[in-house]
């Protein structure tokens, strides 16, 4: 019996392709430094690659083939950014696998310090700050259905391990008065509540709506600034305050 295949038809997803992609150091610091939500000039993620500008363009229309980044014209730059939030998901499962990387300088201390004391999930909160805001959030009774906690034993239910499913975290009736209140504005078109397992702290922290939502509202009352050359997340004072006055956050030391 003749059996008619589609042009169109396609096999098993090559995953191969996109390990091929990850498996170069330079294209990974790229993505790395864009895991943050932001558009970067190719002049920048070069510097940050430690490449030269005309490997950096190899790198960067590779990555634009795959789908993983897209980009932007503004005026005669080119800016470069992760093309959807499944990029940014898809690189903090890995920072979770990968082992550290050895530290050889002060400035390299510092740096990895900072990460994991506050710093960008793609467009959310994560590092120290971001587990220790959805912590506060559950103790206080505005999330339910979860404690925060990452538990490797039961976080494999239907096969969706690590990708904010497998906890049916929601937004209690106290909780949505309190985001009202803090003047939190919730992004459509996308689940209000979605988690991710913090690679550092291996907890979980907030992502989604919910989680764009309040590291925005933090940014414009001037709790948080973003670094310019990372993905770390400065708390200024005003802020330190703020979080333990709002959130009765327990909140680490300001360097």
């Amino acid at each position: 019996m003749h059996t008619d295949v589609s042009a169109a038809a396609c096999g098993d997803a090559d995953v191969a392709a996109i390990g091929a992609l990850l498996g170069d150091r330079g294209r990974c610091r790229m993505l790395m430094a864009l895991n943050d939500g932001r558009a970067l000039p190719a002049s920048m993620l070069a510097n940050e690659a430690k490449v030269s500008p005309s490997t950096a363009s190899s790198h960067l229309r590779k990555l634009l083939d795959a789908g993983l980044l897209a980009m932007e014209a503004r005026g005669r730059n080119r800016y470069y950014y992760l093309a959807n939030p499944q990029v940014g998901q898809l690189l903090e499962v890995l920072t979770r696998l990968a082992p550290a990387q050895p530290i050889r300088s002060l400035r390299e201390g510092t740096r990895a310090h900072a990460l994991r004391q506050a710093r960008t999930c793609y467009d959310h909160l994560a590092g120290r700050l971001g587990v220790e805001i959805m912590r506060a959030m559950i103790e206080r009774g505005h999330l339910a259905g979860g404690d925060g906690m990452f538990n490797p034993d039961t976080a494999d239910r239907d096969g969706r391990r690590g990708y904010g499913h497998d906890v049916d975290y929601h937004l209690t009736a106290d909780g949505r008065v309190f985001l009202d209140e803090f003047g939190v504005t919730l992004p459509g078109k996308r689940p209000v509540i979605r988690y991710c397992i913090d690679w550092s702290e291996q907890r979980h922290h907030l992502a989604g709506a919910l989680g764009r939502g309040l590291r925005d509202r933090l940014t414009d009352l001037g709790w948080i600034q973003r670094s310019k050359t990372s993905r770390a997340v400065h708390l200024t004072q005003t802020g330190h305050d703020g979080l333990r006055e709002v959130f009765q956050a327990t909140l680490p030391k300001r360097d």
